[in-house]
């Protein structure tokens, strides 16, 4: 019931984003608006932007929210001058109609600067007031001796800022950890500056690799502590790697970063600041590997949920483990804590979004944990990081998020002028309306266009057993070019991405290096309705029913293939992929689209049960970091061939090899990328791209887009708040503009 009147709701969105913007005739308005039950009072509006008319500034409150949900908003206001892409209704003020918007939205990329000359670390040291009245009245240490004699300094954006303030959010719901993860990513080793370019310093002060490659030492900050005011050492890295890493009840499959050509590494103390990551072959990538969002990389808070990140409290895991507390106790307090395993337990006491007593080394800590109504997060007094002035940071006392329920409501509080700072969870399809509103809710629109070549990616699951036909057809390159030449992406684009994406295959941006070339854009995803009818008849699909549909050479029936699509995201995976049905069925293939929540969505793609899939492509930016979307690497799953990542992360022991030249081809250029030195390594992942768009096993549609997390609210009264951020999976957006130093002008 409740999915269904979500679905609802994000039809009666995108029809409101393609009135109002001009992409519907009158007649269209009239047929959409009946069979979507809008209020007779709001046509007008509706009718006037397809005829060029002047409108009025209508409330659409009624036609958006939810019939049951208490949202705590008031209306929204839409006008049909409040288009996003220049079409008949008119422009926002000031912009001119089409692509013009961009030049008005997307600002220039800007953000903090990491000071690293050790000279510049101030001499003196400033905290909050909450926390100055702590230390004097003896409750914590001096500010100095919490932030330890080699503080991360940070230059902010723009000015010096203020303590104070509450920082308002919307989430999803318990599995919307991501919202927290993105703010808190900084306890990182290694992060990216706010390019997404530069790796920089973050937990750690310095790494250096050895001359052969094979050891990456990392030197943390002295004296830096936990959240708890315990010391902060290599001891924690080392229980990580010995008690959880290599327990194979804990971790059974390990990490895949862990290995360099299939020959496992360690982690080793050198000392009480010192680690060193060792390896028996050269893996120089590893630097970019810590610096990225990967299972070592990922630092306490993204990870640590997963057992992962390289380090771990010790001083406080240690009683739930049963080599350090014994067996039977831990399995006692799993028991009395009915937990089904001492396992789930001591995963549960890692969870900094579950459990508030977890101590942490991210700039806020949970106080109230994620499954509850508002999960709400306080400054950590023992972080780490300053400014250029001595100013412990971070500036903000609180980040209060509320559960919104659905991505919907979301966007009607940041409509409202409810939510200080956020695209995560702000759908690019109500542009118009947040652009329209503004000035109601105090607050400036910003566009931050992503690194990834498409935010909507068909996946063919090579490694489908379940319909002998159907997997033929999967696996047939011919079929596979004739899928992607039938979609018109141009459609695409307007009807969800408003104009201002990228038509195109998944290759990042074109400055990217690891870019294969301009023409690989293009290659196999332009719309060409003939060729991708002569390529499905030369394949053997020559036989079609009386509607057009091609049918099986099996059992003469219409051959059917099954899309799944996930629920609760940013973008509207069901209705592209119901565009995509309707496109294809010029070139006589019929397309099933399901929609399912995504943890059901990933149990059955663990499962091989699905045929194909359309999801995101996030984090492609960086493919040596985050390739499974590209390559069946996943260890626990993949849209591309479930079998086939089993078989890769297992080394071999469980699930199928593939048997595709082209894909083994692939996979080993990819393994090899991570011996090799930078330049090198972008040469190899051009050419797994090079192979990758030949052979269309992942199609794109439409990306380099502000549709995934780059449609951001920011009030007016923030400070440091850049006008444009990178927008990445590897720079955890919006961490790399560094939040700790965003602050309350007023």
């Amino acid at each position: 019931m409740e999915q269904n009147e979500e679905n609802q709701q994000r039809q009666v969105g995108l029809f409101f984003a393609a009135a109002l913007t001009g992409r519907l005739t009158r007649r269209e308005v009239l047929k959409r608006a009946a069979a979507l039950g809008i209020s007779a009072t709001v046509l007008p509006a509706l009718l006037a932007a397809c005829s060029n008319g002047a409108s009025p500034t209508v409330p659409v409150a009624g036609a958006t929210a939810p019939a049951n949900a208490t949202t705590g908003v008031a209306a929204p206001t839409v006008g049909a001058n409040a288009t996003a892409t220049g079409g008949k209704g008119g422009t926002p003020t000031g912009a001119a109609p089409g692509a013009d918007l961009g030049a008005q939205y997307i600002g220039k990329l800007e953000g903090p600067t990491i000071i690293t000359d050790p000279a510049q670390i101030p001499k003196s040291f400033k905290e909050a007031p909450q926390l100055a009245e702590l230390t004097k009245a003896g409750k914590l240490p001096a500010v100095a001796d919490r932030i330890g004699s080699e503080p991360l300094v940070i230059k902010p954006l723009n000015e010096i800022g203020k303590y104070g303030g509450s920082w308002r959010r919307a989430f999803t719901g318990p599995g919307d950890g991501e919202n927290g993860n993105r703010i808190n990513s900084s306890d990182k080793l290694l992060f990216w500056d706010y390019t997404g370019n530069t790796i920089v310093a973050s937990l750690a002060k310095g790494w250096e690799l050895s001359a052969d490659g094979k050891s990456l030492k990392v030197f943390l900050r002295k004296g830096v502590r936990w959240s708890d005011g315990e010391p902060f050492t290599a001891d924690d890295f080392v229980f990580w790697y010995e008690d959880i890493y290599k327990n194979k009840d804990l971790l059974p499959s390990g990490s895949q970063q862990m290995f360099i050509n299939g020959k496992e590494g360690k982690i080793e103390k050198v000392d009480d600041t010192t680690i060193a990551y060792t390896f028996p072959d050269p893996y120089p990538a590893i630097i970019e590997v810590l610096a990225g969002n990967t299972s070592i990389g990922g630092g306490h808070a993204t990870q640590g949920p997963n057992l992962q990140g390289s380090y771990a409290p010790a001083h406080y895991l240690k009683q739930f483990h049963p080599k350090h507390a014994g067996q039977d106790k831990v399995d006692q307090m799993a028991k009395d804590g009915k937990y089904d395993s001492w396992i789930t337990f001591f995963t549960f006491k890692n969870n900094w979004q579950l459990n508030v007593d977890v101590p942490v080394m991210c700039p806020w800590k949970t106080t109230s944990p994620i499954n509850t109504p508002n999960w709400t997060l306080e400054r950590n007094p023992y972080y780490w990081a300053v400014d250029t002035e001595g100013n412990q940071l971070p500036y903000m006392d609180t980040i209060a998020m509320q559960n919104a329920e659905s991505i919907e409501v979301v966007g009607l509080r940041g409509i409202a002028g409810q939510i200080d700072y956020q695209s995560r969870n702000m759908e690019l399809t109500k542009l118009p309306v947040f652009i329209q509103n503004q000035q109601a809710g105090n607050f400036t629109v910003h566009l931050d266009p992503g690194q990834v070549g498409t935010d909507a990616a068909f996946y063919f699951n090579q490694s489908y057993d379940g319909d002998a036909e159907v997997a033929k057809w999967l696996q047939n390159k011919d079929f596979r070019h004739a899928f992607s030449l039938g979609i018109d992406r141009d459609q695409i684009n307007e009807a969800f991405f408003l104009g201002l994406g990228t038509p195109g295959s998944p290759i990042p941006e074109d400055t990217n290096p690891y870019n294969p070339g301009k023409e690989y854009r293009t290659k196999w995803h332009t719309l060409d309705t003939k060729q991708a009818n002569d390529l499905l008849d030369k394949a053997g699909l020559t036989k079609k029913d009386s509607e057009g549909y091609r049918l099986c050479t099996d059992n003469g029936q219409r051959l059917r293939i099954q899309v799944m699509t996930l629920s609760g995201s940013f973008l509207d995976f069901a209705q592209i992929g119901e565009m995509v049905t309707q496109q294809v069925k010029q070139i006589g293939l019929q397309l099933d689209i399901s929609v399912q929540e995504r943890t059901l969505a990933n149990t059955n793609a663990q499962g091989n049960k699905h045929q194909m899939a359309l999801f995101v492509c996030d984090g492609t930016e960086k493919l040596p970091l985050y390739a499974f979307y590209i390559l069946p690497l996943q260890n626990n799953g993949s849209y591309l061939g479930p079998l086939f990542s089993s078989w890769y992360s297992s080394g071999g022991k469980v699930g199928k090899k593939p048997t595709d030249p082209q894909l083994l081809k692939a996979i080993d250029l990819f393994n090899s990328c991570f011996g090799q030195s930078q330049e090198d390594r972008y040469k190899t992942i051009q050419e797994v791209w090079k192979i990758a768009v030949e052979e269309c096993w992942t199609v794109g549609t439409v990306g380099l887009s502000p549709a995934q997390l780059g449609t951001r609210i920011v009030k007016n009264n923030i400070g440091n708040a850049p006008a444009r951020q990178a927008n990445g999976q590897a720079v955890r957006t919006p961490c790399s503009s560094q939040p700790t130093t965003f602050f309350f002008k007023s």
